[in-house]
């Protein structure tokens, strides 16, 4: 690759990457396994980290991640990139102006059918205990739901879900051939927030539907907003708002100021990713913390964790969760 794009430099260890004064910043776009180990060590170096979810493989990793950069007085962003959706962001600032009132519901959904299919090579293994379930369109999927609602209604007081494995046996790409695997193909969950909302949340890679699959619908006293960020009919960028006079949905205009340097029609992931990375640079060059930091990593990995400790144990789990809990 370096050869086809004539890229001069190119490190076959990340840590060699690290010590190169030239790197100004760290963009961790790896598996995820790996995400923790990379981002301490460039927060030990200096450098400002930019990190695709999940933070770490687990709360205490990821509380750790944030203790690490605050002492360091590091800057740090997380890689959740529907905050970058024109529509949302729109949402947001309607939301913040008082469009819908006292907040009372949130409906949030990601789902594709991306591994519908067994034979799509699988990147997950199966687990070293058969018959326990394995967190799946939850690790992948759910964490951008969770951010979405913390950013819109803030703080979950607790929640209750249950996760469900469609497909038994796939196609495991490491191993080259079908194998039984016990991994959650879909959740879903309820969520009641501090200011004494409720939501509702849905996750799955085994739903037909388009990229990337994210809808999310918010209710209040005084009005209503859904967001569909689907590739449908040429459009992936739809923002619907209803009021209490006008009680039927209708399509309303994304300002242009939302979509900094993209267009309506481009690609979602080219319009979000370059997005992403141009307040990342901003933030650091202006010398602001980023809007959504390794704490914001660290809650919504609290949050995935509740979820999956309330489907294991089959009750409702308050938040915070204890400071020794950590589910791997």
């Amino acid at each position: 690759m370096a050869a086809r794009f004539d890229i001069p430099t190119v490190c076959k260890d990340y840590h060699t990457l690290l010590d190169r004064d030239v790197v100004d910043a760290v963009d961790i776009c790896s598996s995820a396994k790996s995400h923790y180990e990379i981002a301490s060590e460039a927060i030990q170096s200096g450098k400002p980290v930019l990190c695709e979810k999940p933070l770490a493989m687990n709360l205490r990793e990821a509380r750790s991640l944030w203790t690490e950069a605050n002492n360091a007085k590091v800057k740090t962003m997380m890689g959740f990139t529907f905050r970058c959706s024109p529509a949302l962001r729109r949402m947001k600032e309607l939301i913040e102006e008082g469009f819908i009132g006292e907040p009372y519901l949130i409906n949030g959904f990601e789902q594709n059918s991306q591994f519908i299919d067994p034979r799509t090579p699988f990147r997950w293994n199966p687990g070293k205990n058969p018959g326990e379930i394995m967190s799946g369109s939850l690790e992948e999927y759910a964490p951008h739901l969770i951010d979405i609602a913390l950013w819109f209604f803030g703080d979950i007081k607790q929640v209750v879900g249950n996760l469900k494995n469609f497909i038994p046996e796939r196609f495991i790409r490491d191993a080259g051939r079908n194998m039984p695997i016990d991994i959650e193909d879909a959740s879903i969950w309820l969520a009641e927030f501090e200011n004494g909302a409720q939501g509702t949340f849905q996750s799955s890679f085994v739903a037909v539907g388009n990229y990337p699959g994210v809808e999310v619908r918010v209710f209040g006293s005084r009005g209503a907003m859904i967001a569909r960020l689907v590739e449908e009919g040429g459009s992936n960028e739809i923002l619907m708002t209803a009021t209490l006079d006008e009680p039927e949905l209708r399509e309303t205009e994304i300002p242009s100021r939302f979509f900094g340097n993209g267009q309506k029609n481009d690609p979602w992931i080219e319009l979000y990713f370059r997005n992403l990375v141009q307040n990342f640079v901003e933030n650091i060059l202006e010398d602001r913390e980023p809007e959504a930091n390794f704490l914001v990593g660290v809650k919504v990995q609290e949050v995935e964790d509740a979820v999956f400790l309330s489907h294991r144990e089959r009750r409702w789990v308050t938040l915070p969760l204890p400071s020794c809990a950590s589910i791997d």
